[in-house]
């Protein structure tokens, strides 16, 4: 594969992609496809033979994209940094390559390397084992190779400033990931940065967990569209994240929390105002799971919180996802967290592991959702 032209997956195979399944919005039960994601992990020998032969082709844009305010194409924004900063088919684009480049990597082929000779700095001012891993194995699966900076490395804002960082790191790397604490800090980053900053999680959202939660949702439900995503817990930067997806793209999201530890107002105003999807924020876990194709949990204190951690037990009493909320919510709900999980806290461990619960595939995808965002950013 020539090293000059840019490489683009065309498996030559007759099943459609994801965004061609998803349906409009319409409010009537989901058709559900059992264990679709078997289609992508489970691969015969006629579609294996078909992904053996990729077709290089330029890079071309797709889609028909919106602009932001200071003039760029939402399909051309240089960083990922939220979820809807990106419009509609760009999303849809995104996980499609996702779900291609996984299904590559499933056959055992490793002849698909865009990333050889590309390096990228991960800047970790919280400690992950998630996501840590899934970026550098999946950038080394392509071909890259990846940097840890550590939260001693750095001390970013402390020993150096983010944007001295960010104008150092640019000179040396292809791209940058930083998974961090204050929100200011990942927006600074892509300002004074040269190439591509990727969003591992900040205080305020985590946009790559939930690419990787709606391209999980695809593969066992056939579509993130008209689909009931439950969030039971607090209302932190998952559920921002959440929120920003559903003024992209439509389905109904609900957050049953504790009075008080609602999300972020003027996040929940700006996807309510976006009026693509239906958004409810309830303080009624057992109300909201009625009717959920998903039901989602998290934490209830995060990292950076944990001191809260005792107090937080008390106030969210009825707000834990047991057997008997999953029995509210129906037979067909599927259970997922975007783990660590406390096990017996936010969630019990009968329900991790049940028949319905994708934890682990959803994590697994959190490599092949930062993929396809990373094949997007750098344009191969």
């Amino acid at each position: 594969m020539a090293a000059a032209i840019s490489s683009h997956l065309a498996f030559r195979s007759d099943k459609p992609s994801l965004s061609s399944s998803f349906s409009s919005f319409s409010g009537q039960s989901i058709r559900r496809s059992p264990r679709c994601s078997a289609k992508l992990t489970g691969i015969s020998r006629p579609s294996l033979a078909s992904l053996r032969r990729i077709s290089c082709q330029t890079s071309v844009a797709t889609s028909s994209p919106a602009s932001v305010a200071d003039g760029t194409a939402k399909s051309e924004l240089k960083d990922f940094l939220h979820i809807n900063d990106f419009d509609k088919s760009t999303i849809l684009k995104i996980l499609d390559r996702a779900a291609e480049v996984k299904a590559l990597l499933k056959s055992g082929d490793r002849s698909f390397q865009p990333f050889k000779g590309k390096t990228m700095a991960m800047i970790f001012a919280k400690p992950s084992m998630r996501t840590r891993v899934s970026f550098e194995t999946g950038f080394s699966l392509l071909g890259g190779h990846a940097i840890y900076l550590g939260p001693d490395a750095i001390q970013m804002g402390k020993r150096e400033e983010t944007r001295d960082v960010a104008r150092v790191l640019s000179r040396y790397n292809d791209i940058i990931m930083a998974r961090v604490f204050a929100h200011q800090d990942i927006l600074d980053l892509a300002k004074y940065s040269t190439v591509p900053v990727v969003n591992g999680l900040t205080d305020y959202n985590h946009p790559c967990q939930i690419m990787a939660d709606v391209l999980t949702i695809i593969e066992h439900i056939g579509q993130i569209e008209g689909t009931k995503v439950v969030y039971v817990g607090d209302g932190n930067n998952i559920v921002h994240s959440w929120l920003l997806m559903a003024a992209v793209i439509p389905f109904h999201f609900v957050c049953a929390c504790p009075k008080g530890f609602e999300p972020d107002k003027e996040t929940v105003e700006k996807a309510q105002q976006a009026g693509i999807s239906k958004i409810e924020i309830t303080n009624d876990p057992k109300e909201a799971v009625k009717g959920a194709d998903v039901v989602y949990s998290d934490v209830w204190a995060s990292m950076g919180q944990k001191e809260e951690a005792d107090s937080r037990r008390k106030i969210f009493q009825g707000f834990q996802v047991d057997e008997n909320l999953m029995k509210i919510a129906g037979p067909k709900a599927y259970f997922m967290h975007c783990l660590p999980a406390e096990r017996g806290v936010e969630v019990t461990d009968e329900v991790v592991e049940a028949p319905n619960s994708i934890v682990f595939p959803q994590a697994e995808n959190r490599m092949h959702a930062q993929n396809a965002i990373m094949l997007h950013l750098l344009g191969v």
